[in-house]
């Protein structure tokens, strides 16, 4: 972050949320627990702490990697103060040192060297729970009807696989198989037995995310989405997509085929047909298309 210059709208909002408080009444509050602004704070305050010893953080969640010789102690003065000197503590209840063949959980993900030496990670016991209710409060939920149900869990679903999709993501709890075993049951139940209707919203609402474990491609050096190459970071977006999607972008050169644009930023890539023949699956018939360019082109063909 050191050699990383934001833009001057950028930094100005920053210091506005900084100034603004959260209450008139109460200006010292700061900024609100699980604020939009919160984390990136939190990485302007952490700036630095990563010289102490080599560690992964996200905002202020943090796991230091020690190695046997490491004295934890030690290490966990300097960066209590470090977190001192900008008027912080490490939270005693949350801070706890563990082998990691024993395993920890981070950001959602359980980590864990097994006896053979490789790496894995799943879901959290945690998160996966979290998840399940989730699901099971639309599935039961008597104000929505099936096609409802189909469509918010397909949402879910389909949130939950791809923030997991590079864990290994087999067995009956990952796949989901009960999970899905339970909502045919209500879609049948609630289609009167019709097993065809009910196996096609089952299909709709839970829809088939590929995995990859440990496939995921990190960040080269000191890159920054602020960095003005657009190039690599198009590129790099390009690869979190598979299939027909990812070899678009590859024919397009990770542009996007309706206003030609790289495929920069947070925007989703949508794959389009251009017949509008959702069944033709021939390379020519597909676009990869930023996700407000679709809308944009169906918005243009409903109003004619």
């Amino acid at each position: 972050m050191d050699n990383l210059i934001a833009p001057a709208g950028l930094k100005k909002g920053i210091f506005r949320c900084l100034k603004a408080g959260t209450s008139p009444e109460f200006p010292e509050q700061g900024t609100p627990q699980g604020g939009v602004v919160s984390p990136l704070l939190a990485n302007i305050a952490l700036n630095g702490i990563e010289e102490i010893h080599p560690s992964i953080r996200y905002a202020d969640d943090m796991v230091i990697i020690l190695k046997p010789k490491d004295n934890a102690e030690k290490i966990l003065e300097r960066i209590s103060q470090f977190l001192a000197d900008r008027g912080m503590n490490v939270s005693k209840s949350k801070t706890k040192i563990t082998a990691t063949t024993d395993g920890f959980n981070f950001l959602g993900w359980h980590f864990r060297v097994q006896s053979n030496g490789k790496f894995r990670s799943v879901p959290s016991v945690d998160n996966f729970k979290a998840f399940r209710q989730k699901v099971k409060a639309i599935v039961n939920n008597s104000n929505y009807g099936s096609k409802v149900k189909a469509e918010k869990l397909a949402l879910l679903v389909r949130g939950w696989r791809n923030y997991h999709r590079f864990c290994k993501m087999v067995g009956s709890r990952f796949s989901l198989y009960h999970i899905q075993r339970r909502a045919y049951e209500v879609f049948n139940r609630e289609t009167k037995n019709d097993r065809y209707t009910s196996k096609k919203l089952l299909d709709k609402a839970f829809p088939a995310i590929p995995y990859s474990e440990n496939k995921h491609v990190n960040v080269k050096g000191s890159k920054s989405p602020f960095d003005g190459d657009i190039t690599y970071w198009s590129e790099r977006n390009s690869k979190l997509y598979d299939g027909e999607t990812s070899r678009a972008l590859k024919r397009q050169r990770h542009s996007c085929g309706h206003c030609g644009l790289k495929m920069f930023g947070e925007e989703r890539v949508h794959l389009h047909h251009v017949d509008g023949n959702h069944h033709n699956w021939k390379a020519k018939n597909l676009l990869a298309i930023h996700e407000s360019c679709h809308d944009y082109i169906h918005m243009g063909k409903r109003e004619s």
